[in-house]
């Protein structure tokens, strides 16, 4: 944090493009509610806010919208996304459509040789951050396992759809934190036992349930 208050953003200690640097910590403004939802993002805001100029952050806001943090309006200006019951059930009939199909293929994958290992060392992370109760480390690392279970299918254009919901998986399990981790974690684990097995409709089924459970504590939570 600057002395001005603001919070700067700096390339030259990593190399790394600004406008990314910039996404990461938007996207993390958001989910923390430091931007709430419906809050307008001008360039001219965030750049005072980051101590950046306007150009990256230009870069930045279409990168945003395409990951659901924001939405423009008629007159070019950014809003921070808010959620509603259409784009809660739209997340969640999304990842059915993905990750339900995922898992399945990954099982079968199984049957043919696959490693799981990648799949076992993400869930051991997800416990460690668990019993260290930080939880937005917690919801990027539960929404990274969703990502891992997809990319075990090896279905390239399943990766490219579930990269779009991942951001957004994030923010609802930020928004959400207060359920049963535990158990989400356990039921991790069936869904990869049942991978580990090539049981491609036990997958399929557990991920399934898996995913209906969170849609009305979801929509309790941030709707009704």
């Amino acid at each position: 944090m600057s002395r001005t208050g603001r919070t700067p953003v700096s390339s030259a200690a990593t190399g790394e493009p600004l406008s990314i640097q910039l996404q990461r910590t938007i996207r993390r403004k958001i989910i923390l509610g430091e931007y709430p939802q419906g809050l307008a993002l001008t360039e001219q805001r965030v750049a005072a806010d980051l101590d950046v100029s306007r150009v990256p952050v230009r870069e930045a806001m279409p990168v945003l919208q395409q990951q659901g943090f924001v939405e423009a309006s008629p007159r070019r200006t950014s809003y921070v996304t808010t959620w509603t019951a259409q784009r809660i059930n739209d997340l969640f009939d999304a990842r059915l459509g993905v990750e339900v199909v995922a898992v399945g293929g990954a099982a079968r994958r199984t049957r043919a040789g696959i490693d799981t290992a990648g799949l076992e060392q993400m869930l051991a992370k997800a416990e460690h951050h668990l019993d260290e109760g930080e939880a937005l480390e917690l919801a990027e690392t539960n929404s990274a396992v969703h990502v891992t279970l997809v990319a075990a299918a090896g279905n390239e254009l399943l990766n490219e759809l579930m990269r779009v919901i991942s951001g957004r998986l994030a923010w609802i399990f930020y928004l959400t934190s207060s359920r049963d981790l535990r158990n989400q974690v356990h039921e991790h684990h069936a869904i990869t036992e049942a991978i580990r097995n090539g049981n491609d409709r036990l997958a399929e089924s557990l991920m399934w349930a898996h995913i209906e459970a969170g849609r009305a504590p979801t929509l309790d939570a941030l709707v009704r």
